[in-house]
């Protein structure tokens, strides 16, 4: 491990936010706060919508009563989330407002670049 430059701390462009995601991970950062996707390696509301993303376990992106990955629909400034089974618009789970928080915030480091 290395200690970072000031103007490495201040370096909010995708590649520096990516890199910095994946340390802090493995320094135990719950990897569905990040804004990036270490996956994907892209921001994280522009692959949210991948299947890799529904996690029933934790309830990510999951409707627990009809048991079906929830659709994502991602705007300029947001993301929803709804079930196409029993049609429930983000499933209010903590979970699921994780998701649409980091992607909110993802969407504002990407237009803040």
């Amino acid at each position: 491990m290395r200690l970072v430059t000031s103007s490495e701390a201040e370096d909010t462009t995708f590649p520096a936010v990516l890199s910095a995601e994946d340390l802090a991970e493995e320094l135990g950062l719950d990897p569905h706060a990040r804004v990036t996707c270490g996956l994907h390696r892209c921001w994280l509301h522009l692959c949210v919508a991948s299947p890799d993303h529904v996690v029933p376990v934790t309830g990510h992106r999951w409707c627990r009563p009809c048991r079906r990955p929830l659709e994502v629909f991602v705007d300029e400034t947001t993301a929803h989330l709804s079930c196409p089974r029993c049609g429930t618009k983000t499933p209010d789970t903590a979970a699921n407002r994780q998701v649409v928080r980091a992607c909110r915030t993802s969407i504002a480091a990407m237009h803040a670049q």
